[in-house]
């Protein structure tokens, strides 16, 4: 079984990395990612806490969207293709169907993620220009650009050499060069000088990564529930629906907490706002790591549960 579920793994990361809108969505978060020194510059000595915030804002959405077109292309397009009665005519449950596209779908949003982090830790590290006195921080601004043209001329190469999908071939090499990239950044200061202690990379932006990673796994295990019964548009409006719930989930439920409603809302909907640490960038302080430990618990029971029933769900579908 495990092998099967790790083919089926392997082939709907194969697949959702050579989808368009999956490169697409990528792209605007990183122009976004570029673009938001530029608006933060207007807000006197709450810049670089501004620049968080939409630093993190475009992590989540970027998540949000990977996951739901991600995990629609992975599951709906199978179903009304009629690709997947080629699938389970063969010895693979339906369990092992949906945990496969589960576990392919996290990794590729896994991956869009990681870019993505690297993309707002640099930027966060070169900062906002707040004077006229302010430098650009020059180590920053070439390792983006060599990760950037680096990724398309090679890019560029095998696919005209070995006809590699393009769009594919440049998200995988960009991270790789993403990785070289912000390690150089850790060990180079702004004055080109070798000086780890000074490279303005906290623990608090990989921390607040890693919460909003665990949220957008929710993200990916609701989408595929979702898109196990339903076409796109009304997985796009399910998922957005819950994730704009869960981010209000302490206004709206908990101050209803004697009523029945609130009370199984408040289990049914997830808390997305254990994952947000807004307060945090505001405090200035990271939060501690047994927080983490309860983000990673909390969002492992409710992808387990998301998960059963969409294999529940599933069981029942007419995919004949």
């Amino acid at each position: 079984m495990l092998f099967k579920l790790l083919v089926i793994a392997r082939n709907t990361f194969t697949e959702t990395i050579r989808q368009p809108v999956y490169a697409v969505i990528i792209s605007i978060a990183l122009f976004l990612f570029v673009l938001s020194p530029a608006l933060t510059m207007y807000t006197l000595d709450e810049d670089i806490k501004l620049l968080r915030e939409i630093g993190l804002s475009t992590l989540f959405l970027a998540g949000l969207f990977i996951a739901i077109f991600s995990a629609t292309g992975a599951v709906t397009e199978e179903i009304e293709t009629k690709t997947i009665t080629t699938i389970l005519s063969k010895p693979i449950g339906r369990p092992t169907f949906i945990l496969g596209k589960f576990v392919g779908v996290c990794a590729a949003v896994g991956l869009a993620h990681y870019i993505c982090t690297i993309a707002m830790l640099m930027i966060i590290r070169h900062g906002v220009l707040e004077t006229a006195s302010d430098t650009h921080d020059w180590p920053v601004i070439v390792a983006g650009s060599v990760i950037v043209v680096s990724a398309l001329l090679l890019t560029a190469f095998l696919n005209y050499s070995y006809d590699w999908p393009f769009s594919a071939t440049a998200i995988v090499l960009t991270a790789v060069f993403a990785t070289f990239g912000i390690i150089f950044l850790c060990l180079i200061d702004k004055e080109w000088k070798f000086n780890p202690q000074e490279n303005h990379i906290e623990l608090f932006e990989i921390y607040g990564s890693l919460l909003l990673l665990m949220a957008v796994t929710i993200l990916v295990a609701l989408a595929v529930m979702f898109s196990a019964r339903f076409n796109i548009v009304l997985t796009l409006m399910c998922c957005t629906s819950i994730f704009l719930i869960g981010l209000i989930h302490d206004w709206l439920f908990a101050r209803h907490a004697d009523a029945l409603w609130a009370k199984i809302g408040s289990v049914l909907v997830p808390n997305f706002q254990v994952f947000w640490i807004s307060d945090a960038i505001y405090e200035s302080v990271a939060p501690p790591a047994s927080y983490l430990l309860m983000g990673v618990v909390y969002a492992t029971l409710y992808t387990a549960g998301i998960l059963f029933l969409a294999i529940a769900l599933f069981q029942r579908r007419q995919v004949g």
